[in-house]
């Protein structure tokens, strides 16, 4: 056993993370050296009520908990040591959501995730006044529907917040915010590292009529950044999150984040100039901006870094789920061979084979659109592969096109930020299963983007663990310390990387297949109007 490291833990010389994902919550304990010492997690599902995505209390309750618990078990198990205290802590939680509360402390509707689209007409409304795009999954898009729906509640709100913040004000007594997950409330000024004054004006004179007794700036919690102070373990928050009363209160917490400024700092992706891309069934990048977009654009939402600095975000609804359904396809066929193959063998001979093909793909063409689009305006899902009787139709191709396609959207809004708004790009850090096989995702990605993008090990880490990296930064930061040089000098100083520069031949290839890739839109618009789904429209 580590004696150093039993001391650190009963010495409360380390640091605890914990994040409400979609489907996990996770718990993790990290040392001096930001390396885990131990975790826990439970699984949770969101409940569909009343027309609403939500979690219940007794849930997210239940889950904090269980997650502390699980992590504590294992430092008794590993340590032989019970934990009283730890440096300090910091709470994440997937961003935007609406949770509104009464001046008793009372819930007053079941907490609105991010994943509700009830609120178009507030959304659309609410960027067309503010001239600023603002999400249907942001907390302001859920306030501002709730008054267009009159809405019962909206007159006894006394606060509004976010998972995070609702977690954090439970355990601090503090209604305190992190400014990137209040950037997924309300627009932020990144001067005043505030919420937009002038437009918390327009919204408040534009609700002036309908007699609500509070303003908008007194119902939001308060913004800090990184490296700050949010508050302190009271007596009743130590008995909640560990019921067994071992915890002692006074512990420092952190500004608790949003999941999406967890990603961002386990990616080491704060730095201006500097982002991260997740890849899965969807795929987003966030992009780290030297200054603010010049105009509104519908397919890029603005939030910040944990320290505040504007961030581009480029989210499209589809990536690899085409990909992974021909996967099962060629599966079938070398089964039906008579043959058996390893699944992880599977992806790396199809994707390596997608290195020895005509740059531009060959003249094939494909969609993988399992659902709809938004930033190519398809409502609905067609997945699509097309050719001519001239492309040069053969398996390395097919490959290539399939990868391509995998960021054709992407591609769109990011050319938004790089050639409309002349945003420089040094580096992306790229995270997701398409990655696993070495270099073939990485490479086809750095020319759709041409720019270097790097795969690391501790981008599997998670934002449980990020989060507990902002807590670390806030009380072992040397002073006037960034959160950039921390994570660059400390943090991330010995992480190994591999970094893929462009190709130039790959650049023009992918160029020609985005041109491809636009002008064949109207091809997926017509599967969409005309390929009806079990007979059905």
């Amino acid at each position: 056993m580590d004696q150093s490291l039993k001391q650190a833990i009963t010495g409360g010389e380390t640091t605890l993370g914990i994040e409400f994902g979609s489907t996990r919550i996770k718990a993790v304990l990290i040392d001096r050296r930001f390396e885990t010492i131990a975790s826990g997690s439970y699984e949770w599902e969101n409940l569909l009520v009343d027309g609403y995505w939500t979690y219940n209390l007794a849930d997210i309750l239940k889950g904090l908990q269980e997650a502390y618990s699980e992590m504590k078990q294992e430092v008794e198990q590993k340590y032989g040591v019970t934990i009283r205290t730890v440096g300090s802590i910091g709470f994440s939680a997937m961003m935007h959501g609406y949770m509104a509360f009464d001046k008793t402390g009372e819930l007053l509707v079941p907490f609105r995730t991010w994943r509700n689209a009830t609120t178009g007409a507030a959304a659309k409304e609410l960027t067309d006044k503010f001239q600023f795009n603002i999400p249907e999954r942001w907390s302001i898009a859920h306030l501002y529907q709730a008054i267009l729906n009159e809405e019962k509640h909206v007159p006894h709100i006394e606060f509004i917040t976010t998972l995070a913040g609702y977690i954090h004000w439970l355990l601090t007594g503090n209604k305190a915010i992190g400014i990137g997950d209040a950037s997924g409330m309300f627009p932020i000024d990144e001067a005043a590292q505030d919420y937009n004054e002038a437009m918390v004006k327009q919204f408040d004179e534009h609700n002036a009529t309908k007699g609500y007794p509070w303003k908008l700036k007194a119902i939001l919690p308060k913004v800090y950044t990184a490296g700050e102070q949010a508050g302190v373990l009271t007596e009743a928050g130590a008995k909640i999150l560990d019921p067994s009363g071992n915890l002692q209160p006074g512990i420092p917490l952190c500004p608790p984040e949003g999941d999406a400024g967890t990603g961002m700092v386990a990616t080491n992706s704060v730095r201006k100039r500097t982002g991260n891309i997740s890849v899965g069934t969807s795929v987003f990048a966030m992009i780290v901006l030297e200054k603010e977009l010049s105009a509104l654009y519908p397919e890029i939402d603005m939030v910040t870094t944990p320290d505040g600095s504007p961030v581009g975000m480029v989210h499209a609804n589809n990536c690899s789920s085409d990909i992974n359904a021909w996967m099962g396809l060629f599966r079938e066929f070398y089964e039906a061979m008579g043959q058996k193959v390893d699944s992880g063998q599977l992806f790396s001979v199809m994707f390596k084979k997608a290195l020895e093909a005509d740059p531009d793909g060959g003249g094939l063409l494909s969609y993988g659109y399992f659902s709809g689009e938004n930033i190519t305006g398809m409502e609905k899902g067609r997945p699509l592969f097309v050719r001519s009787p001239e492309s040069r139709f053969n398996l390395a191709n097919f490959m290539r096109v399939h990868l391509f396609t995998a960021f054709g959207a992407l591609k769109i809004g990011m050319d938004i930020l790089t050639k409309k708004e002349n945003v420089a790009i040094d580096s992306i850090l790229a995270h997701g299963g398409l990655f696993k096989t070495p270099l073939v995702g990485q490479k086809m990605l750095a020319a759709a983007l041409d720019v270097p993008v790097s795969v690391m090990a501790t981008a599997g880490e998670g934002g449980a663990w990020g989060m507990a990296i902002l807590a670390s930064y806030m009380v072992n930061k040397d002073q006037g310390e960034k959160l950039d040089d921390f994570l660059a000098g400390k943090v991330f100083k010995d992480t190994e990387g591999q970094e893929i520069y462009p190709d130039g031949t790959d650049v023009k290839g992918f160029e020609l297949f985005m041109e491809r890739y636009t002008k064949g839109l109207a091809i997926e618009q017509a599967a969409v109007d005309h390929l009806v789904e079990n007979g059905r429209e």
